[in-house]
């Protein structure tokens, strides 16, 4: 992705995102898998925290509660709609060891060895580069320092998982999840920039859709598609654009049982030290 393409795809995602932020908090979901990732980090009293992608700032509430009052953590985004929710929420309670900037986690300016863990809950997928994103993200910790991290199986949420069977009939890659969708590819892409001691547990979830919301779950050329700018569905002719569309409704009645479509929902939580 040229610099042209990397900045709009980062502005359309920053604009999801603020579009999203005063509802952001009502997932039950999110918050429990943000408070599983920085559980299972080892957190201690005093750390310096790094909190990447932070949203309204779920990972970050937490790790501010384990590190205490005499560490720090700092939460960035990309989103100015996030980071108003992030900070209006630290004003209410008071905290003191907790700020939030606005900032791409990318290309995050701060002197080498400076964190004794850093995390990037939920948002890995929509790194430009997964690797460089890895490797630059080391340089920033202390020696020993973790990095704990969200992915995803390449069989989570249906609605990608069958949009992506569709697109490839018609000659278009739609990645989602599948740079992250299994255990060995995120222990390789971990090994690769560096990181040892590398842990991933695996947290499988899921709950039932119902039809109708999964068939209003096809994919829109207006809604960033992570890791990928332009949007891949903009290869796509009228025609072709509306057979993937009638074959998707078709896959999703042929998943749909009584109680709804399934839609899986893993979770892998990624460490690594460096």
């Amino acid at each position: 992705m040229d610099a042209h393409h990397e900045q709009a795809y980062k502005q359309a995602i920053a604009d999801l995102y603020s579009q999203r932020s005063a509802t952001y908090d009502q997932s039950q979901w999110h918050a429990q898998i943000a408070q599983a990732l920085v559980e299972h980090s080892g957190l201690k009293p005093g750390d310096q925290v790094l909190d990447i992608a932070t949203g309204t700032g779920m990972v970050a509430f937490d790790a501010a509660e384990a590190i205490g009052p005499t560490g720090s953590v700092l939460g960035i985004d990309l989103s100015a709609g996030m980071i108003a929710q992030a900070r209006a929420k630290c004003a209410q309670r008071g905290l003191t060891n907790l700020r939030f900037e606005q900032a791409d986690g990318e290309h995050f300016h701060a002197e080498n060895d400076s964190f004794d863990a850093i995390f990037c809950g939920s948002a890995f997928i929509w790194m430009t580069d997964l690797q460089r994103s890895l490797c630059h993200w080391r340089t920033l910790l202390k020696p020993q320092g973790v990095l704990g991290l969200h992915a995803f199986s390449a069989q989570s949420f249906v609605t990608g998982v069958v949009a992506q069977s569709v697109l490839k009939k018609q000659g278009v890659e739609y990645r989602m999840s599948q740079p992250t969708g299994t255990v060995e590819q995120c222990e390789q892409l971990m090994k690769t920039a560096g990181f040892k001691d590398i842990q991933i547990i695996v947290q499988p979830d899921g709950r039932y859709l119902s039809a109708e919301d999964a068939k209003r779950s096809w994919v829109s050329a207006t809604h960033p598609a992570p890791g990928q700018f332009p949007h891949p569905l903009l290869q796509l002719t009228e025609q072709q654009m509306h057979d993937a569309q009638a074959e998707y409704l078709q896959a999703i009645d042929q998943r749909t049982t009584a109680d709804g479509v399934w839609d899986d929902m893993t979770v892998f939580l990624v460490y690594g030290k460096k």
